[in-house]
């Protein structure tokens, strides 16, 4: 049961970092750049680049970088990543009938 719990634990801290669900919300319309990911979210830079970096660390964001002239670095869900789309579903079912703005 403790190893349950944990690993409860550690996804929770996650993915209740401010902006994680946005930015994975965002990316389930599939890969974005890191400015387009900024100016939908509102989000600053900073927070952003550290945020997708947790994410990549723990395999639900992909960073592809592209040899062009200027590169060209865009963000994706992994398979893991795309497997929290029905969480997300439900967290949204769930504040649009109980959650008051």
């Amino acid at each position: 049961m403790t190893a349950i719990c944990s690993k409860f634990e550690s996804a929770m801290t996650l993915l209740s970092k401010r902006w994680v669900g946005l930015i994975i919300h965002q990316l389930l319309d599939g890969p974005k750049r890191f400015s387009e990911l900024e100016q939908d979210i509102t989000i600053s830079g900073k927070v952003l680049s550290d945020r997708l970096k947790a994410l990549e660390k723990a395999n639900i964001v992909i960073r592809d970088v592209y040899p062009e002239t200027p590169v060209r670095i865009e963000y994706r869900l992994s398979e893991q990543g795309h497997a929290l789309k029905p969480v997300l579903e439900e967290i949204q079912q769930w504040a649009d009938t109980w959650v008051t703005p």
